[in-house]
């Protein structure tokens, strides 16, 4: 799950960790009004969508040329300008694809005088089985630019768990940044910080892109990504309350309410599968023989008819599906569960593209009976070879 940058920033300084003053709005006239409780005299109108790269977007409605999601103000008539161009319009940036995202509220945060920009990160290190941080002196830019052209400013510590952030990890990290006094102490401590809320929160990454410098020496979390742990979240209800479900695909949000593990992506070939390992495969075959997955779907193991109705639902839901391979090896999932609820899903919601099924496993000739019984428009095939070439003939004329 993730948050806006506001939302984190909240979070982070309620742990203790240093942030400008900031006040999230929805109107140019909140906007303005913010911008005059901020110190100023320069402030910061900041887009807040769950995409990064924000600074070098632009606006679909305003041309390749506009401004982009983060922009200087030096009053508060600016701040209600700026934000009357964003509100509303449709920032595109790396991360957002071409069809990038619709901005509907903005951060106006008091400005500051940088000296430094770094970057420090939070994540789960899957190689070790820990929390790690990943520090760098290369702040405000891609960090895998930085692992790609730089690797050796970077530096990945993880921490054990038995012990926490040690006074010699914050040590190491602050070296690493390569940061003096009073900066030093306080990101030791900050540090720490940090770790306690990651921990505490479940979060899954925590980003601090840039961590800056102060010329007064001092330093401040000046962005702030954060994304938990979605298995976790049922017990933190604060957390849940900052969810926006207008920064998510509609049919992700759907399918979560069937506890269904789905995930649009951008081909025209809808996919229903059953386990992980075997719906990656799915596609993996279907990119092979030429086409493009619309999505990744896995219905679980242990699906009833109404959960794959839902899941077929779903995928015919998606205006860019022209094709759907249905592929289930039939283990604890029986292929007559998944045989009945495509015959009945298709019967609800009708059958408008090319369908191919292939079943294999426990009750796999129930199944196919079921499916040769339904009278659908229905192309049968007998492995997942077989199925990928038949729906991208099928989807390709």
């Amino acid at each position: 799950m993730n948050i806006h940058e506001y939302q984190a920033k909240a979070i982070l300084k309620s742990f203790g960790a240093p942030v400008a003053e900031g006040i999230a709005v929805f109107t140019p006239e909140e906007a303005e009004n913010a911008a005059r409780q901020l110190p100023g005299p320069v402030f910061v109108v900041k887009t807040q969508i769950h995409a990064g790269g924000r600074g070098k977007g632009r606006f679909k409605e305003l041309g390749p040329d506009s401004a982009g999601g983060v922009r200087l103000a030096h009053s508060p008539d600016e701040v209600k300008a700026h934000a009357a161009e964003m509100l509303g319009n449709t920032l595109v940036t790396k991360q957002t694809g071409d069809a990038g995202k619709q901005v509907n509220r903005l951060y106006i945060e008091d400005g500051a005088d940088i000296a430094r920009e770094l970057y420090l990160s939070l994540l789960v290190d899957r190689t070790t089985g820990r929390i790690a941080f990943v520090a760098s002196t290369e702040g405000g830019m891609d960090i895998e630019a930085v692992a790609e052209e730089t690797p050796d400013k970077i530096l990945t510590l993880p921490i054990d768990p038995a012990t926490g952030v040690t006074d010699a990890n914050a040590a190491a990290l602050a070296d690493a940044l390569k940061l003096d006094e009073p900066a030093k102490s306080e990101a030791m401590a900050l540090f720490k910080t940090l770790y306690g809320a990651f921990t505490e929160k479940d979060m899954s990454l925590l980003e601090i892109n840039p961590l800056i410098v102060l010329k007064d020496g001092h330093i401040r979390v000046l962005d702030a990504k954060v994304s938990f742990d979605g298995n976790a979240v049922f017990r933190h209800d604060d957390i849940a309350a900052l969810r926006d479900e207008t920064e998510e695909d509609a049919k992700e949000i759907e399918a979560s309410k069937h506890d269904l593990s789905y995930v649009a992506l951008d081909g025209d070939i809808g996919c229903m599968v059953n386990g992980a390992g075997l719906a990656m495969a799915t596609m993996d075959i279907i990119k092979l023989y030429g086409a493009e997955p619309a999505n990744f779907l896995d219905v679980g193991g242990g699906a009833s008819t109404e959960k794959v109705t839902a899941a077929f639902k779903i995928i015919t839901a998606d205006p860019n599906v022209k094709g759907i391979l249905v592929n289930i090896f039939g283990g604890i999932m029986r292929c007559d569960i998944i045989a009945e609820g495509v015959v009945t899903a298709v019967k609800e919601v009708g059958l408008q593209v090319p369908l191919v099924v292939r079943l294999e496993g426990t009750n796999v000739d129930k199944g196919k009976q079921i499916i040769n019984e339904s009278g659908l428009n229905v192309i049968a095939a007998d492995d997942l070879d077989d199925a990928a070439q038949k729906i991208v003939k099928a989807v390709n004329g």
